[in-house]
């Protein structure tokens, strides 16, 4: 659906105080404006240096700023640079998704591509692309054909971004050991290091910007490294061999990204990213069926039962039956058992050459599970822990999936714990190699295991992956990922998740994509620890927290002790046809409603950080003229994360899109409700 503007109030006299202090801008040499002339983006040059800039309603945003390249073996690509020719074009477009958040998506933007060409010297040339929406950007750089630079090494992406106005940032560090997975920090953004994408910025006049990448191809991720105030420079991963990236022109960069909008609630609802991604390569996929899975894994993180085999194993036949049946009774599509292969006895963590991707280990009969859980109607969650030892991996790749695609196993996680935040390489040549999670060698993994599945009509749930940048509207079985702190924090993290953990993805971690959350936490105990959230809250979290691919995560004795709350989990989908965030600010709380794309059914999930609220929601989303018989699954009067995280109430009430809706939220707290038109 068309992306929807929210109405601007300019603060001027602060921004214009701002813009007075800001340095002489460069005369434009190109420029272009977004369809509703909300953005606009000039190029200029100062010093033979071409540099970009942006600006909202007149007032800027993006300081003039570099781009260029470092390269390995030939003279840097920034200086000496005129502007050797230009083009605009326009183009809008409604495009369907198989499934998601939403099923239109409206793609509409003005482009700007221009030509940059050294006067002197080898006279070599590259294209930045520029497409400019009402509610972001993406640029990227492409590099002709041309024999002056035919093998292009990258040592250093120069690329700059001056933000102008003063800042809060959120944002978790880049180039550390455990990968994606930090809390988020809140700091004035003259404050922070060098971060992942997507960071999040709120301007001091309230202006939300989310800074991130689109289609990420054979290239590294880019991080992003604060030069000095707040100036930030593009950081690329590296590879073992120390440069960035190694590619043969004609070639393209990814697009680099900013969301920019007036409240935390647009900066969500914009696809800025998917629509920078191609359309379909895959054709028809209606063979990934949406769906919510249980499994054996919640009991592994809670020493319960454990991945290598022995008294305690949890992969074993009789267990995984349990699985299977209690999936059947209430109504899941998937089974997921990890441990279930060969491999995990002894020191497996970054250490995975001993995993064997088609054997079972002893006592767990895998194809009589695929057999028994089809009778059932449902279907095993595969699982491929690579240990870190990805080059292993690929060498079994094949047979792997071979063997699930004949089993019926359509879905697959996939898992990349190692140590350090890099895995391992291994060529062949008896050298060992390491690369980053998220650098050019990864990219390229993980677009050949995605592929590879879809030859085979299985969809891929990767963990600790390389972070999403849109890749599932060109590759639509790449459904879901990890990519920062999951519920298995609350079970032994030190710290474990706080309250405002799930408000700070919301708006960071999930304006890249899917995220497979694993939620459901019923007990709210983890290891000899307490989560912090109310019994409401997890409820909550499998509307507000989106996933084509939905868990059930706790055990199945928690469920059947909890049947009142565990009817919603049951209720919900996990596929949507629309979706509105009502309201939100980063960090603190989020409140969004989406639509079951099978039915006319509306479901909400609302959620706090440690304080309690009280939010004002109109229910304007629903179809007027009808009455919905609303089922409210909500924190108790005196519920609180701390002291009384179980304090929990159901109620039903009659409402109408006219109605506005008083929710009631707990410290650490949420409320989830689903809307049935009544009658039906």
């Amino acid at each position: 659906m068309p992306t929807r503007i929210a109405p601007v109030l300019l603060l001027g006299l602060a921004l214009c105080s701002h813009a007075a202090e800001a340095p002489k801008r460069p005369q434009a040499a190109a420029s272009v404006s977004s369809p509703g002339n909300v953005l606009r983006v000039e190029i200029g040059f100062e010093e033979d240096r071409a540099l970009w800039s942006l600006s909202r309603l007149g007032v800027p945003l993006i300081k003039p700023s570099r781009l260029g390249f470092l390269l390995r073996d030939t003279e840097k690509l920034d200086r000496n640079l005129m502007l050797a020719d230009s083009s605009t074009r326009s183009f809008d477009e409604t495009w369907e998704q198989p499934w998601g958040e939403s099923r239109f998506v409206r793609n509409h933007y003005n482009e700007l591509r221009v030509r940059l060409t050294e006067k002197l010297k080898l006279k070599r040339s590259f294209d930045v692309v520029f497409r400019v929406y009402d509610d972001g950007i993406g640029f990227r750089y492409e590099f002709p054909d041309q024999p002056q630079l035919k093998d292009v090494v990258i040592d250093d992406e120069l690329t700059e971004f001056d933000v102008a106005p003063p800042a809060t940032a959120w944002w978790i560090p880049a180039g550390e050991w455990n990968r994606y997975e930090y809390l988020y920090n809140r700091t004035p953004l003259v404050e922070v290091g060098q971060v992942h994408t997507p960071m999040t910025i709120r301007t001091a006049d309230g202006l939300h910007i989310a800074f991130h990448e689109a289609a990420l191809v054979d290239y590294s991720s880019m991080w992003l490294r604060r030069v000095e105030g707040q100036r930030f420079r593009a950081q690329l991963a590296p590879a073992a061999g120390g440069w960035k990236v190694r590619r043969t022109a004609p070639f393209h960069t990814p697009w680099r990204t900013l969301r920019v909008a007036d409240s935390a609630a647009a900066l969500y609802e914009s696809n800025l990213e998917l629509n920078l991604n191609e359309p379909n390569a895959l054709g028809d996929v209606s063979w990934f069926v949406p769906a919510k899975y249980v499994g054996v894994w919640w009991e592994l993180h809670l020493e319960l039962t454990t991945w290598a085999t022995g008294p305690r194993h949890g992969a074993t036949t009789a267990n995984t039956r349990r699985y299977i049946d209690f999936a059947a009774k209430h109504g899941f599509r998937g089974v997921l058992v990890e441990g279930w292969n060969t491999g995990w006895d002894g020191q497996w963590f970054g250490n995975g050459n001993d995993f064997n991707f088609t054997q079972s280990a002893p006592g767990f009969d895998l194809e009589g599970l695929a057999a028994y859980a089809k009778q059932k109607g449902v279907h095993l969650v595969g699982h491929h822990e690579t240990g870190g030892a990805v080059s292993h991996y690929e060498n079994q790749l094949g047979p792997a999936l071979d063997l699930y695609g004949r089993l019926g196993v359509d879905v697959v996680k996939t898992g990349y714990v190692a140590d350090a935040g890099q895995i391992e390489r291994n060529d062949g040549d008896g050298v060992v190699r390491r690369e980053w999670h998220d650098g050019q060698w990864m990219s390229r993994h993980h677009l050949k295991v995605v592929t590879e599945a879809a030859a085979r009509h299985i969809a891929i749930n990767a963990h600790e992956p390389i972070k999403d940048t849109g890749l599932r509207r060109t590759y639509p079985n790449w459904v879901a990922r990890e990519g920062a702190r999951g519920m298995e924090y609350n079970a032994w993290g030190n710290p474990p998740n706080p309250p405002e953990h799930e408000a700070n993805l919301v708006f960071t971690r999930m304006l890249s994509g899917p995220m497979d959350f694993t939620p459901g936490i019923l007990s709210l105990q983890g290891r000899g620890q307490p989560l912090q959230s109310t019994l409401a809250k997890q409820l909550a979290l499998y509307v507000v927290i989106y996933s084509p691919i939905q868990m059930a995560a706790d055990l199945p004795e928690h469920y059947e002790a909890r049947p009142d709350a565990f009817q919603f989990i049951k209720d919900v989908p996990a596929d949507w046809s629309e979706t509105r965030v009502l309201n939100g600010e980063v960090g603190d709380f989020v409140t969004i409603a989406r639509k079951d794309r099978r039915s006319e059914n509306w479901y909400l999930g609302s959620l706090s950080d440690e304080h309690g609220r009280t939010l004002s929601v109109p229910l304007t989303f629903l179809a007027p003229g009808r009455r919905y018989v609303a089922e409210i699954y909500r924190d108790g009067d005196k519920a609180h994360w701390k002291d009384a995280p179980f304090e929990f109430a159901i109620e039903k009430r009659e409402l109408t899109s006219a109605d506005v809706l008083t929710v009631r939220l707990a410290a650490g707290g949420g409320q989830a409700i689903r809307f049935a038109p009544k009658g039906r």
